[in-house]
């Protein structure tokens, strides 16, 4: 059984306890969210601990290292560190399953330039593979820079959490329709062989086996449907008035070469950007299915070694 959740709207009393440690530790400036770093591949015990402690309190931390060189290794051996092992291999991903993020040449044709991502154009507010099935929901994520756009490519970030807290202070059935399984459908997907992607319905707000809240979220206005009901659809609109307005822990980054974002998949877009032609932009991101944790302190105590 799982134990009482101050996300439970019928845990008033838990929910204000957490509220108030939450408003209390959350960063306020994005600045506060960097740890710097000496290489991500192996992180000394108080870079790793920061990280954790970082993830623990606003769902990111971006690090900030030297490491510059194209290493396809460094997401995977940074995520091992933080208990983040089960990549989800997205039929875009790069054959060791960590996605190169970079414009797709428009002569070479293929896939990858039918996608967002893989372009220059503004991405706007979700969290990664929202049209996921349940089994394969991305909990965690790791975006690495090689290199930066030579303009723009901007990046807003923000903690699910401050978004679930916004909407319950404001409505708590916002918050009890966003939790219900059909509160947002991704209609099916098809291409020349038929349904490439079957229908998704699910929640926007969940928990995890573990009890975190997770978010799943688009704010896509084409391929979304969203369950035709009062309550649903005033929540819907808080969120994009939330979204688009400038509260202090909305946080505006500019990835540079060396640094790099650990997240629970928080809610996330980009501005558009121009390409340096002579340094084209070039992310890795590695998409999971864990979300991050100290393994340490979920190990068996027979386990757990200093």
């Amino acid at each position: 059984m799982r134990a009482p959740s101050p996300f439970d709207l019928d845990q008033p009393a838990l929910y204000a306890r957490w509220r108030a440690a939450k408003l209390a530790s959350h960063p306020r400036r994005a600045e506060e969210l960097i740890v710097d770093v000496a290489d991500p591949r192996a992180l000394t015990a108080a870079e790793r601990r920061a990280i954790l402690a970082l993830c623990a309190r606003t769902n990111m931390a971006v690090y900030r290292s030297p490491v510059t060189v194209e290493d396809k290794e460094l997401p995977r051996l940074l995520g091992a560190q933080l208990g983040l092992h089960r990549l989800d291999a997205n039929w875009l991903a790069d054959e060791d399953g960590i996605s190169s993020i970079a414009v797709a040449p428009q002569e070479e044709g293929g896939p990858k330039g039918e996608f967002i991502p893989y372009t220059d154009k503004p991405i706007k507010w979700h969290t990664d593979g929202y049209y996921h099935p349940q089994a394969r929901r991305i909990e965690g994520m790791i975006v690495h820079c090689v290199r930066n756009a030579g303009e723009g490519g901007v990046s807003r970030l923000v903690d699910h959490e401050m978004v679930y807290l916004a909407l319950r202070e404001a409505n708590p059935e916002w918050v009890r329709a966003l939790m219900a399984p059909d509160a947002m459908t991704i209609p099916a997907r098809a291409d020349e062989q038929g349904v490439a992607r079957p229908a998704q319905s699910g929640p926007v707000f969940y928990l995890r086996h573990d009890g975190g809240l997770q978010m799943r979220y688009t704010a896509r206005t084409r391929s979304i449907e969203w369950k035709d009901e009062p309550a649903t659809r005033a929540a819907v609109a808080a969120i994009e008035q939330l979204l688009a307005g400038d509260p202090p822990w909305v946080f505006r980054l500019l990835l540079r070469p060396g640094m790099g974002i650990v997240a629970n998949n928080v809610p996330h877009e980009r501005s558009g950007f121009t390409d340096d032609p002579r340094q084209p932009r070039l992310l890795y991101r590695a998409r999971y299915l864990d979300h991050v944790m100290d393994e340490r302190l979920t190990a068996p105590q027979e386990e757990v070694t200093a």
